[in-house]
């Protein structure tokens, strides 16, 4: 983990979001740091993938500023972000199904492509070499997460760890400067739970990292600051010692012993081989 006292990249101050009557979250802030990476943690429910649907505008919020280098983004639909640097990954990791994955990995480089999306669409200009350029970087980045002799397969064919492989290359491959990543430690093994935290703290090095997760082991192993959501409000920041000793994190999030003292932070309970298992969350929720 590293620590910078840089301005945040992309920061987030007193968003609320309302659907009718539930306020899914209620004057939330965070800051993504280059050089970092930061946690979100939070029970269900809580409303973390509803922030990050917020700060990768797929949901805009009822109230609050999100902010892109200091600025208001440019342009607040999804595809005006990822244009920007912001990339992210997805709890049912929304891979194309009838696409290979090569062609999945190509669609997230297509911030890189210099012909624009006229080009793309008549074929004419710089169409062609920006396809053989984005096609190189994608089985570049295929092969940096290990997945390059799947590149012709599709991604239902594949067992679940390497689809998680290939949507962590598909939000790398156009060099993002932010990082959001839902879950990505669900549905893997000990094992590759502890890859994965290597290829965080590595993601940390070049670009600003925000991570959602329920694993409390890979949270406090990878992360350089953490934030706390409890019933859609923020209820603790901090860094990993921090928030390990925070009464309030244990009460709402750990769970409370009888005797008042906190249970100490679960752990990433084994889970099926994930050469065989399936998708266990294909859902995204809003709320959670």
């Amino acid at each position: 983990m590293t620590t910078t006292a840089t301005e945040p990249l992309l920061s987030a101050e007193g968003v609320t979001v309302r659907f009718g009557g539930l306020t899914a979250l209620d004057d939330v802030g965070i800051r993504a740091v280059p050089g970092t990476v930061t946690g979100l943690i939070g029970p269900n429910g809580a409303g973390k993938t509803t922030l990050f649907n917020v700060l990768s505008g797929v949901l805009r919020p009822t109230a609050g500023t999100v902010t892109w280098k200091g600025a208001p983004p440019p342009g607040r639909r999804p595809h005006h972000l990822a244009r920007a640097g912001i990339a992210r990954t997805f709890q049912g990791l929304n891979l194309f199904p009838m696409m290979t994955v090569l062609d999945n990995v190509v669609v997230g480089a297509d911030r890189l492509a210099a012909g624009g999306p006229l080009s793309l669409l008549t074929g004419l200009g710089r169409h062609h070499r920006d396809e053989r350029e984005l096609r190189s970087r994608a089985m570049a980045a295929l092969e940096r997460f290990g997945a390059a002799e799947h590149a012709h397969q599709l991604p239902a064919t594949l067992p679940y760890g390497v689809q998680k492989q290939v949507a962590l290359a598909r939000a790398c491959v156009g060099e993002p400067e932010a990082l959001l990543l839902d879950e990505p430690a669900s549905g893997l093994s000990g094992g590759q739970i502890d890859a994965l935290a290597d290829q965080i703290r590595d993601f940390g090095r070049d670009m600003a990292v925000v991570l959602v997760e329920h694993h409390m082991d890979l949270v406090m192993r990878v992360c350089d600051h953490i934030v706390v959501l409890n019933f859609g409000r923020v209820i603790s920041t901090g860094t990993p010692a921090q928030i390990q000793a925070d009464p309030l994190v244990a009460q709402a999030y750990l769970g409370t012993s009888d005797d008042g003292a906190a249970d100490p932070a679960p752990t990433a309970a084994p889970a099926p081989a994930a050469d065989s298992a399936p998708d266990p969350d294909p859902g995204n929720g809003a709320a959670r």
